[in-house]
């Protein structure tokens, strides 16, 4: 049996004695406390058409029900570049929280040399001086004991980090995706303006030739003619002004894709101007589902473990360092017993002054954390913003949309009753023009509260997080 000697059991002791007593300095984690809302005051007799479970059955776009769109969807996180920073800064933190565990291991290094010397000779007798090798090989560990746990907040300082990198990651591929949505929809919206124009082009020229026939009979005034004329040139303006605004569109759904403008083209197509009801469910699900409140809250855990590696600086840092080898002139005589050498230490450092560094470092990442929890209260009462006004917009809208129908419905019938008595002789043009304007400028205000309604849609979902997935 062999016996460890007494100082190596003195340092041992010494070790353990340490490792046993040693705590982690600075505070433990605590979830900061955020307003207390039990329930939306904007969902109140919100009352879902369809079932909440439809929103588990794949991306949150599919509800829509347009396969264009999900096409373009399947390529935001392949091609959009902005998705792609996200996904490389979530590599880096992933590689930094391996980087933290692994200094909590010992470091093994490996050594090996050789040297070549002479000796000087002596000038009196003549001699040359004596040449001789020497040659070393040895193996050696250090190890730093987390003694205070700085190593350990450390870690889990990176790995909160790394949690929140991903939290990123999962925003930003919400915001391409609710933009790309959000942009396909004003742009099968100025479609479907485009096409509600072309008709309304047609049915002025009509008017023009009408007009333009009474004026050659000799029944209507020539300032008939001249409104026709003004009323179709502007609206052929507000025509061009529409491929003006979808070239736009399609260039940024476009970049959002991952593609250059130039090769990208979207052609028309039927606008399906479905609006998906939204479950909305209780608050403390947004706290847990909404991206940018978990990455806010990761970054607070982060910061709270700064606290602590600041404190362990007032502590003695600890290290352990052990080595074996050989030492000999001759490479043959290297794996001799007799040629072993051996160490083993242990060392401490206690920082004794340093004109109050520590403290500041301290005061520092304390600041540090309270503006972390500063800024996750903030992100929870901007959530919290978010959907209520998105539910205010979406209860609303859906009734301007129902009161926009009436109206253009009620303005078409006048346009063909004003136009009809016209034709008669029993009103001049200018009611024509009139009516004409209400009932295009009708049209257009409903197709334009169903484009909001289908937008309003998107940033619900957005507000309140993102797709519902079915868990495996």
């Amino acid at each position: 049996m062999h016996h460890i000697p007494k100082p190596h059991r003195y340092i041992a002791a010494a070790v353990l004695t340490l490792l046993a007593t040693g705590c982690a300095v600075g505070p433990d984690y605590k979830l900061p406390a955020t307003a207390e809302v039990t329930n939306f005051k904007e969902a109140e007799g919100w009352v879902p058409a369809a079932p909440a479970d439809a929103l588990e059955r794949g991306p949150w776009w599919s509800l829509f029900k347009d396969p264009v769109l999900d096409q373009l969807q399947a390529r935001v996180d392949v091609s959009n570049q902005n998705v792609a920073l996200a996904v490389a800064a979530y590599a880096q933190a992933r590689a930094l929280v391996r980087e933290q565990r692994a200094s909590l291991f010992p470091s093994v290094t490996l050594d090996g040399g050789a040297t070549r010397s002479r000796a000087s000779g002596n000038v009196t007798t003549g001699s040359t001086g004596r040449v001789g090798n020497n040659y070393q090989l040895s193996i050696g560990g250090s190890w730093e004991p987390d003694v205070w746990g700085r190593l350990g907040r450390a870690v889990d300082s990176a790995t909160a980090g790394e949690q929140a990198s991903a939290a990123d990651l999962a925003s930003a591929k919400l915001s391409a995706q609710g933009e790309l949505a959000a942009n396909y929809f004003s742009l099968r919206q100025t479609d479907a303006q485009k096409a509600l124009l072309e008709s309304t082009l047609t049915g002025y020229q009509r008017a023009l030739e009408i007009t333009q026939n009474r004026y050659t009979a000799g029944i209507a005034a020539k300032t008939d003619v001249l409104q026709a004329q003004t009323q179709l040139a502007n609206a052929q303006a507000d025509n061009a002004g529409l491929v003006r605004q979808r070239a736009q569109l399609e260039h940024a759904i476009a970049v959002l894709v991952g593609e250059a403008p130039g090769n990208f083209s979207l052609p028309p197509a039927t606008w399906n101007p479905l609006v998906p009801e939204v479950p909305v469910g209780v608050p403390s699900a947004l706290l847990q589902r909404r991206p940018d409140i978990a990455a806010a809250e990761r970054r607070v855990a982060s910061a709270n473990e700064q606290i602590g590696i600041a404190k362990s600086a007032y502590y003695p840092s600890l290290s352990l360092s052990a080595s074996a080898g050989t030492g000999a002139s001759r490479v043959a005589d290297l794996f001799k017993a007799s040629s072993s050498v051996w160490s083993l230490g242990l060392s401490a450092a206690q920082l004794i002054f340093d004109a109050g560094a520590t403290g500041a470092r301290v005061d520092g990442a304390r600041a540090g954390h309270e503006q972390a929890v500063a800024r996750y209260r903030q992100t929870v009462l901007v959530a919290f913003q978010d959907v209520e006004d998105q539910l205010a917009a979406t209860r609303v809208l859906q009734t301007q949309q129902e009161l926009r129908r009436q109206a253009s419905e009620a303005a078409d019938q006048v346009e063909q009753q004003v136009l009809n008595r016209y034709r008669s002789g029993q009103v001049g043009y200018t009611e024509v023009i009139t009516a004409q304007a209400t009932a295009l400028s009708a049209r257009r205000a409903l197709v334009q509260a169903m484009a909001d309604r289908q937008t309003t849609a998107v940033a619900l979902i957005q507000s309140l997080g993102g797709g519902w997935q079915v868990k495996p």
